[in-house]
């Protein structure tokens, strides 16, 4: 069996690894002979160190966009995900003729390959169209973790009507809005809901990362692709700069971005200890400076208070801002249905209002406590409906395989 997979940014790339290991364990209750487990890679999605490499099972195929995470779940990464992590109307448009090179790399390998199901994770701009080309090819293909659709041109759901056999979301009000549109759509749960929370004792976490604990250590998100983290990253410096060396500042490295990178962004402003994943660091962090996106639901799965922060191009936001179609943008609030962490949106996005906001939350009182029940809320609410053992990820991989035998036979 092959399975085409496209995962275009850092938290798809992630659910995409979780993914790959569920569909191995599940494979190896259908396919005679397949590896029942995930050679190097957790449920998490982060590398197993401890786990030995084994030869891949032939009657398991998986390929497509991916990274490091996905290739470490035994993933043919036919094209790099980090070479997709481009953000806005006006960003996309200038990484145009790479992002036509890579879609044509893709679907090339496709027709030689034969897929007998595809997969697309998040990226709407790029794996619509993936998910097309698939369709006219007559394979069928999961869309898991839907584009945010609800929020802005709702219209474009006929994109994913017309091309997608099957939509896994991750939010529990997905579910109702795409079945309206003529979606069939399943709430499987969020990928992150069942994660284990990370056991790393926090003076094992200092001294690996040389941090002193005794001081309050803050962790900073600016956001996975290049364009947000320029966007981003500056003023949230500034935030820490005024906040001063009486905290400590962790920043977890995205996969789809370079260390390098962003250690030369960040400079010798400011002590920046870079991280390697996010959970950890926002689990023994008493409050975080967190970009929209993936990273503010993981910070409600530790139970971790932060501020929202996120800025794009005045041209993008122009542009965009009409079709937003929601009253909140940090995920957190739109699940409760009421602000439980403060969002500071372009012009209100500043250092000043950065540290005035996150020193209402550093301190033990009634904004603190009532942050944390609501992130609590929060998390409780992205598991899926039903009892069952199974993860998100297995009840997507099971799906994906009924879809299958359904096309196969």
């Amino acid at each position: 069996m092959r399975i085409l997979i496209s995962a275009g940014e850092a938290s798809g790339e992630m659910y995409g690894a979780q993914l790959i290991a569920a569909l191995r364990r599940v494979a190896g209750k259908l396919l005679p002979g397949s590896a029942s487990v995930s050679p190097t890679e957790g449920e998490s999605g982060t590398p197993n160190r401890n786990a030995r490499h084994t030869t891949q099972p032939t009657e398991l195929e998986v390929f497509g966009v991916g990274g490091d995470r996905m290739r470490a779940a035994g993933f043919d990464a036919v094209v790099d995900a980090r070479e997709l992590a481009v953000v806005g109307i006006t960003e996309i448009l200038g990484h145009l003729p790479r992002i036509y090179r890579l879609f044509a790399r893709l679907m090339s390998e496709a027709d030689k390959r034969r897929p007998d199901v595809a997969v697309v994770i998040d990226s709407p701009a790029f794996n619509w169209r993936v998910a097309r080309e698939m369709h006219k090819r007559g394979i069928p293909v999961v869309y898991y973790v839907c584009p945010q659709f609800w929020a802005w041109r709702q219209r474009r759901v006929r994109l994913l009507r017309n091309y997608v056999d099957k939509a896994l979301v991750i939010f529990p009000f997905e579910q109702q809005f795409y079945r309206d549109r003529g979606l069939d759509a399943t709430f499987v749960g969020h990928p992150l809901a069942d994660v284990p929370l990370p056991r790393i004792a926090r003076a094992s976490y200092a001294a690996e990362y040389g941090l002193d604990p005794a001081k309050t250590w803050i962790t900073l998100m600016p956001g996975s692709r290049v364009k947000e983290v320029r966007m981003n990253l500056p003023t949230i410096l500034e935030a820490a700069a005024e906040l001063g060396r009486d905290y400590e500042f962790l920043l977890p490295v995205a996969a789809t971005l370079g260390r390098d990178w962003l250690e030369s962004l960040i400079g010798d402003r400011l002590p920046i200890h870079l991280v390697k994943q996010s959970l950890p660091a926002l689990a023994h962090s008493r409050a975080g400076i967190i970009a929209s996106g993936t990273a503010t639901v993981e910070a409600a799965i530790v139970a971790a208070p932060f501020v929202m922060v996120y800025r794009v191009s005045p041209i993008t936001y122009v542009l965009g801002r009409p079709w937003v179609k929601v009253p909140y943008l940090a995920m957190v609030n739109l699940i409760a249905g009421r602000e439980v962490v403060p969002e500071l949106i372009q012009g209100e996005f500043s250092a000043p209002r950065v540290v005035l906001k996150l020193k209402e939350i550093l301190a033990d009182g009634p904004a603190r406590t009532r942050m944390v029940e609501g992130l609590e809320q929060v998390r409780q609410s992205l598991r899926a409906p039903d009892q069952s053992s199974a993860s998100p990820a297995e009840r997507a991989a099971e799906t994906i395989f009924g879809l299958w035998q359904e096309h196969k036979g």
